[in-house]
This record gives structure tokens, C-alpha cells and sequence, in this order.
């Protein structure tokens, strides 16, 4: 039996979608922003509630960058994976998020749900849902 090789020419020329978003992950975590940036597509999509005072629909490198930076200047946190699988081109990742308010210093634990899209070794879309009440709540100032 012939081996269909255009698919797996490509599947060896670029990182299954797994290792970006665990490569993606590492990047958070250090706060590094070219890497992250590295792992983005041009014209990637980032969609977070637009309660959050980061959320909203951001496009590009710009807005990718713009989004991490409301983010970081609002809370402090980290993400624990609890579960990460493939399905398709998507990534999901359930887990939480916990950190600090920079304003208040509430600290939260929250879940987490993200969802990436993720083709030719890039990411082209992050879609992020945590339990929008609850941050809020600890990003309130009163």
C-alpha cells in the first residue's frame, strides 16, 4: 500500500497543533511576547468577552498585542491546564485561571475553557471563556 506523502509532507513540516498550544502556554507563562507573537498568525483573530476590560475582538499582531497587554495590566495570572485535547483543527483546553486583581488585589480561581484554531504550525484564532461574573467581581473597585 502507497503512503499518501503530499499529507505527510505536510504533516512533518509544521508542529501538530498540541505542541503550539503547549509551546503557546510556555510563552504566557515567561510573559514573552515575541514568542508568543511567533506563534500567531499574521492575521489572527483573539475573541474574549467584551465585559472583560481586555475582551472584545482584536485582529493581528497588533491586536494580539493590545489584548496581552489590557490583560497583564489588569490581572495577574496563570493558566492550569486540566485538560488539553485536539479535535480537528481546533485545540481545547479546559482548565482555570487563577492570579490576582491589579486593582484590588482580589485573588481568583476560576474555570477556564480556551479554544484555538490552529493550521499550518500558527495559531489563527484564540477564543477564551472564564466565568465572566466572577471576574468581574474581583476586577471591581466598588
Amino acid at each position: 500500500m502507497q503512503a499518501n506523502t503530499a499529507r505527510d509532507n505536510l504533516a512533518e513540516s509544521h508542529p501538530c497543533p498540541l505542541d503550539v498550544v503547549r509551546a503557546v502556554y510556555r510563552a504566557y507563562a515567561a510573559r514573552d511576547l515575541a514568542a508568543i507573537q511567533a506563534l500567531y498568525h499574521l492575521d489572527c483573530e483573539i475573541y474574549q468577552s467584551d465585559l472583560l476590560p481586555w475582551g472584545g475582538e482584536h485582529r493581528g499582531h497588533a491586536g494580539l498585542q493590545q489584548f496581552f497587554i489590557r490583560l497583564t495590566s489588569t490581572i495577574d495570572t496563570e493558566i492550569v491546564d486540566e485538560q488539553l485535547f485536539e479535535a480537528g483543527d481546533r485545540v481545547v483546553s479546559i482548565g482555570r485561571t487563577r492570579g490576582k486583581a491589579l486593582a484590588t488585589g482580589r485573588q481568583f480561581e476560576l474555570p477556564a475553557v480556551h479554544v484555538y484554531t490552529v493550521r499550518e504550525g500558527t495559531i489563527r484564532r484564540y477564543e477564551a471563556y472564564v466565568d465572566t461574573p466572577a471576574m468581574l467581581s474581583a476586577c471591581a473597585t466598588d
